[in-house]
């Protein structure tokens, strides 16, 4: 599964709603921002802020609250459950040297299972 298709999964779980923007080979993903309609203009095409819980730590941590995970970090792995009322999920990611990426891959790894049920 690819990063794009995580992301859409676990926006998806979290009921959020989300549009990509390409720049040549780069891809954001934006969560629109509010404007009322008189506010509007067309420059405002991709108004909004990108999201990207694999990157960012406080993306990451705002998801995992809205989708209630547990994490747990052992000495070379994290590990986050998820439970909802269809089942529950369970991810692991090894740390390597980046355990704080290891730790954001796996909560969006757990909240695109849930969004594959939802």
């Amino acid at each position: 599964m690819t990063d794009r298709d995580l992301l859409e999964l676990a926006a998806k779980a979290a009921s959020i709603e989300i549009t990509w923007d390409t720049d040549g080979d780069s891809q954001w993903c934006f969560i629109p921002e509010f404007k009322p309609p008189h506010n509007r203009r067309e420059s405002d095409k991709y108004a909004g802020r990108v999201w990207n819980p694999l990157t960012d730590d406080g993306d990451a941590l705002r998801l995992a609250v809205k989708l209630h995970l547990k994490i747990l970090l052992y000495p070379e792995a994290t590990s986050v459950d998820g439970h909802w009322c269809g089942g529950g999920i369970s991810t692991c990611e090894r740390y390597g040297i980046y355990p704080y990426a290891a730790t954001r891959r796996a909560i969006v790894r757990a909240a695109a299972e849930i969004g594959k049920e939802a």
